[in-house]
C-alpha cells in the first residue's frame, strides 16, 4: 500500500471557522504573536497568556471538521495516510484521521511545567492559574512556543522521507522548520501543493501546483488518487 505524507497549516482549519492570530479582535489586536505564545511572555503575564489560549479552545469547541478534513479520510481506504499538522486543534482527528503528527502542539492538552512527559487531555476551554499537575506546578499550554525546539520534527522528517507521494495544504510554505520537509521527499515521488496562494518552490522536483482553498481543491484531488489507485 502506497504511502500518502500530508502536511498541513492554518489553511486547512480556517474554513471551518478556525481563526488564525491575525484574524482574532479585541485584546489580541494590542499584543505580537510573540507576547502570548513564548517562554518570555509565559514568565511575564502567564494569565494573558492562559487567556489567549482560552479563547483560542473556546472557538475549538464550537468549530466542526471541514470537507478538505473529510476528504483527507477517505484515501484511508486505498493508501496508508500519515497527516503532519502545525495546526494545534483535533479537527483532523474528529473527521477520522487515524495518524496524525501535532508538529506544533494540541490545543485541547496541558502539560507540566516542572516535567514535560506530564500531559493531560482538558475536558473543558478553560486552563487557569493554580491548575497543576500531578508533582504541583503549574499547567501550561501544550504547544510549542516561539523561541521553543520543535520536539516531533525528527518524527515529521522520517515521515516525509517515507512518503510515495507528499501533499501541502494550506500552509505559506515559509514558516521553517516545517516548510523544510518537502526537501527531505524523495525526488521522485510526486508532491502536490494546495493553497490560494502556492508558488514553485526552487530546486523541488515533481512538484504540482494547485491554487486553490482546502475545501475546493482537497477533495477534487482525494477524487483522482483514488481513481488512479
Amino acid at each position: 500500500m502506497k504511502r500518502i505524507v500530508v502536511l498541513t497549516g492554518a489553511g486547512m482549519s480556517a474554513e471551518s471557522g478556525v481563526s488564525t492570530f491575525r484574524d482574532n479582535n479585541g485584546l489580541w489586536q494590542n499584543h505580537r504573536f510573540e507576547d502570548v505564545a513564548s517562554p518570555e511572555a509565559w514568565a511575564s503575564d502567564p494569565e494573558l497568556v492562559l487567556e489567549f489560549y482560552n479563547q483560542r479552545r473556546k472557538q475549538l469547541f464550537e468549530v466542526e471538521p471541514n470537507i478538505g478534513h473529510k476528504a483527507l479520510v477517505r484515501l484511508q481506504e486505498k493508501f496508508d495516510v500519515r497527516i503532519v499538522t502545525q495546526n494545534v486543534d483535533d479537527l483532523h482527528e474528529r473527521a477520522g484521521s487515524d495518524h496524525v503528527l501535532h508538529l506544533h502542539g494540541e490545543l485541547k492538552k496541558a502539560r507540566s511545567t516542572m516535567d514535560p512527559s506530564l500531559v493531560y487531555e482538558l475536558k473543558h476551554w478553560e486552563l487557569k492559574r493554580g491548575d497543576l499537575c500531578a508533582k504541583g506546578s503549574q499547567l501550561r499550554p501544550h504547544v510549542v512556543w516561539f523561541g521553543e525546539p520543535v520536539p516531533m520534527m525528527n518524527e515529521a522528517l522520517k515521515l516525509a522521507r517515507s512518503a510515495d507521494i507528499f501533499l501541502v495544504v494550506g500552509t505559506s510554505m515559509v514558516v521553517y522548520p516545517a516548510a523544510g520537509l518537502i526537501h527531505s521527499v524523495d525526488s521522485s515521488a510526486p508532491k502536490y501543493y494546495i493553497d490560494p496562494k502556492a508558488f514553485e518552490m526552487h530546486g523541488i522536483e515533481n512538484l504540482k501546483i494547485i491554487q486553490r482553498t482546502a475545501v475546493k481543491g482537497v477533495p477534487r484531488w482525494v477524487d483522482l488518487m483514488l481513481e488512479r489507485a
